[in-house]
């Protein structure tokens, strides 16, 4: 990076709201007025979730994103919040991304020293996971997350429950996963179906866990207001498991079981490299590559 440009982090927070629209306005409001660039909001009324990007300079990434978590301990009680998205806090995950060459270290820090705001100022208790997981048996925000506030309201003060920063569980905001990562891809197949189960089995055949593919998390939902179900993924590194592979199996797994797609979204946004990888995979072109993207060669002679 040259001299005078200054790094940048990126930071997805997700919260647990999806339906309130003037909750999800002041939240990514709050991020914005401190300064960072918001480059997408998204939400969600059935799973009663949404997913801020945003970026900025390391010092300002904290301070955004602690006033946005700020609106959202304030505004959302999960003793009243329901949705099909596992959740343990209002404030559920705050990722810190690098952004172009930023270090992964710079990230680690920035999770460290956000979690630690956050409980000292708004007593929400944190678990680190990621690369910032000071506990390798929290690396994997599932292990983190499992059984969501209700399982931590009762388990919480058990030893292997207790969190990294802080004690017990806030009342209303539950707890929060900050965490450092590589960038992830939020994606998910909707099928023309009303039988969850199917979304589930086809779940269940993909993810890594059960022996699927690698780099892939997922989970299925219904989509009741729409009549549909959902397989509902997140994909831990593109470069392995991209987008294209991943919507390949699905399509085969319901068409196997007489079950059409209806759609698939990509949730927030994804790095342009995903995009190429996906490219390549999807019009079988295997020495496509980034140079062959018009907008690149353009930002490369500015």
């Amino acid at each position: 990076m040259g001299p005078g440009v200054s790094q940048l982090v990126e930071c997805v927070p997700n919260f647990s709201e999806g339906r309130r629209r003037e909750v999800i306005n002041a939240i990514a409001d709050a991020i914005g007025r401190e300064g960072a660039r918001v480059v997408d909001v998204q939400a969600d009324a059935a799973h009663n979730r949404m997913v801020v990007t945003f970026v900025a300079e390391p010092e300002l990434a904290i301070a955004s994103a602690f006033a946005g978590a700020s609106v959202a301990v304030e505004r959302i009680d999960l003793n009243q919040h329901r949705g099909e998205h596992p959740r343990m806090g209002a404030v559920d995950v705050v990722p810190f991304v690098p952004f172009a060459d930023l270090p992964m270290t710079v990230c680690i820090e920035l999770a460290h020293r956000f979690g630690a705001r956050l409980w000292k100022e708004l007593r929400v208790p944190v678990y680190y996971y990621g690369e910032a997981a000071r506990n390798a048996e929290r690396r994997e925000l599932e292990r983190v997350r499992r059984g969501g506030f209700e399982e931590l309201r009762d388990h919480g003060s058990e030893p292997d429950r207790e969190p990294d920063e802080g004690a017990g569980l806030h009342p209303t905001a539950g707890a929060t996963a900050v965490g450092a990562r590589i960038p992830l891809i939020a994606y998910n197949v909707n099928l023309k179906t009303e039988d969850v189960q199917v979304a589930k089995d086809i779940a269940r055949t993909i993810r890594a866990s059960s022996g699927g593919m690698p780099n892939v998390k997922a989970l299925g939902f219904a989509l009741a207001d729409r009549g549909l179900v959902q397989v509902s993924m997140n994909l831990t590194d593109y470069r392995v498991s991209n987008i294209w592979k991943v919507f390949t199996a699905i399509k085969a797994e319901a068409e196997r079981r007489g079950i059409d797609v209806q759609e698939s979204e990509i949730v927030g946004t994804i790095p342009l490299d995903a995009a190429v990888r996906t490219i390549k995979d999807a019009v079988m072109e295997p020495a496509f590559k980034m140079d062959q993207i018009l907008e690149k060669r353009v930002w490369a002679s500015e």
